[in-house]
């Protein structure tokens, strides 16, 4: 994949932080008003599942958000906008995601969040955010991407909510 836009560097200390960053997600999807694709990226352990339970509760979900290693896809459709959290982990070949019609979610206000996307490869469409996961001292880094032009006007905004007086690095 070629990231052809800006990309934004944060520190991320602790879970809250992880969970903090994808409240901030689900806060600038929801002021688009528009659908969007978010790929999550990182080996196991690094927070893809932690960040996509502050999407969702970020965009009003209350409870528990499993990780749908099992099932590939746990849909929150009350969620507005309806919201799709995708662990493809298991999944042992791309076509699979065809049998279950993976290109209707993808479709509309629905917000996407994908783990693993790599295992999607040629199936997937482009995502306007890539959320890039590592280890980093005792936390994590997060490199933000914005492949696409939604995603380049969503960046600044992510910035813009990021707590002040904490780590951020503009690429």
């Amino acid at each position: 994949m070629v990231v052809t836009a800006d990309d934004l560097g944060l520190y991320l200390k602790d879970e809250q932080d992880t969970e903090k960053l994808g409240q901030i997600l689900a806060g600038v999807v929801s002021e688009s008003g528009q659908g969007l694709v978010v790929f999550l990226e990182g080996e196991l352990g690094m927070g893809k599942t932690t960040l996509s339970r502050g999407v969702m509760h970020g965009l009003g979900h209350q409870g528990a958000v499993k990780s749908p290693t099992y099932t590939i896809v746990e849909p929150y459709e009350h969620l507005n906008p309806p919201a799709y959290h995708f662990d493809l982990y298991r999944l042992g070949d791309p076509e699979e995601l065809e049998y279950m019609g993976i290109r209707d979610y993808f479709q509309g206000q629905n917000l996407c969040v994908v783990e693993w996307p790599g295992r999607g490869l040629g199936i997937l469409p482009e995502p306007d955010l890539l959320v890039r996961l590592e280890k980093s001292g005792d936390g994590r880094s997060a490199r933000v991407s914005a492949p696409t032009s939604r995603g380049c006007s969503l960046l600044a905004r992510i910035a813009m909510q990021w707590p002040t007086g904490r780590d951020i690095n503009r690429v």
